[in-house]
């Protein structure tokens, strides 16, 4: 197992794992347009030169980040590789001199698992909804709020 920062030959890959889950209402939707623009942000992990996971780190200010699009293929969850990705992106926070990282999230007990604690929505800054108020389950869309420092 890789982990490894995107290429833009991994969006495909990385789109229909993430697709999955959102077709079965656990995740949302993200256009490929999304993944290519973000790509920076993206790491996956690979196995035998096939994509399994992604997640990305989206930095939404000095000391603000989020991670996003976190998913694993079927066959390869509860074995610990979601976990992996989120360490990943914790040390890319850490190196970027971000001080806390929250998501937004359907399944809160596996980021309470790795230290998170779930927030009110209001704590977070309004530039975070921008995305948010072009999907089409805003205002309540019942993801979760889940934050965790850095230090």
């Amino acid at each position: 197992m890789n982990i490894r920062p995107a290429k833009v030959t991994d969006v495909k890959e990385m789109h229909d794992l993430v697709e999955h889950y959102a077709n079965n209402k656990e995740m949302l939707h993200r256009s490929l347009n999304a993944m290519y623009e973000n790509i920076q942000g993206f790491v996956v992990l690979e196995h035998e030169n096939k994509i399994i996971g992604c997640g990305a780190l989206h930095v939404s200010w000095v000391d603000l980040a989020e991670i996003k699009a976190l998913a694993i293929a079927e066959d390869f969850k509860g074995k610990g590789f979601g976990r992996k990705i989120v360490e990943r992106l914790h040390e890319n926070a850490k190196y970027l001199g971000i001080e806390k990282v929250f998501t937004l999230t359907f399944k809160p007990k596996f980021f309470e698992k790795l230290g998170y604690s779930v927030i009110p929505k209001e704590t977070l800054p309004h530039k975070i909804w921008s995305e948010c108020v072009n999907c089409y389950l805003f205002p309540d869309c019942g993801e979760v709020p889940l934050l965790i420092s850095m230090n």
